[in-house]
């Protein structure tokens, strides 16, 4: 079949939409404005309130690619868990937002009791306090803290500016990797898979 060159300029118009961790604020978000940035495509960004959710609207929707956070718990299980028809089709190194210990209110390390964090970066909060409260996302640890659901979290500075709160200890950007996740183009994969392990 010969694709003709109106045909392809059609495919690359199509929008790519990357799934990933929300709400709005989180790194996996910048993250996935930069890798559309970077791979030259016209696209999204849809935020939901775990990867694991995010992969059902993948499979569910056209021109769509999963991206996740190399420190994401169970990270692990989407791979492995999803290996009939997906797979990790490229990664790339971001610094993520600068990682901050934030509060409602400019209070001292000895005033906080309870921390709002994401279980990634949960050990920076119990740096300062054992009472660690684990949220989905640095930027609903963020809102859980504005909300006076906990005296402080650890956070993204641009989650912690939009929610106005004080910035106690910056421990600076990370280099993280993030990873693209994609359906896999066999839609016999699981027959074959099935008669080899016959």
């Amino acid at each position: 079949m010969i694709v003709t060159a109106e045909e392809k300029k059609s495919v690359t118009l199509q929008k790519t939409i990357v799934h990933t961790l929300g709400p709005e604020g989180t790194n996996c978000e910048k993250a996935g404005y930069l890798w559309l940035e970077n791979q030259g495509l016209e696209g999204e960004v849809r935020l939901y309130g775990t990867l694991e959710e995010a992969l059902v609207h993948v499979k569910e929707t056209e021109h769509s690619v999963l991206l996740g956070c190399a420190v994401y718990p169970l990270l692990h299980n989407v791979v492995f868990e999803n290996l009939l028809d997906m797979e990790i089709i490229d990664s790339f190194v971001m610094p993520t937002y600068s990682m901050v210990l934030a509060a409602k209110q400019d209070i001292g390390h000895k005033d906080i009791g309870t921390i709002a964090s994401h279980p990634a970066p949960a050990h920076l909060a119990k740096l300062f306090s054992d009472n660690v409260q684990l949220v989905n996302s640095n930027s609903q640890a963020a809102l859980d803290c504005s909300s006076g659901h906990t005296d402080a979290c650890i956070t993204t500075l641009k989650a912690a500016v939009e929610n106005h709160l004080h910035v106690v200890k910056d421990f600076g950007e990370v280099p993280m990797c993030f990873t693209i996740h994609g359906l896999k183009n066999k839609p016999d994969m699981e027959d074959d898979y099935a008669e080899s392990h016959e």
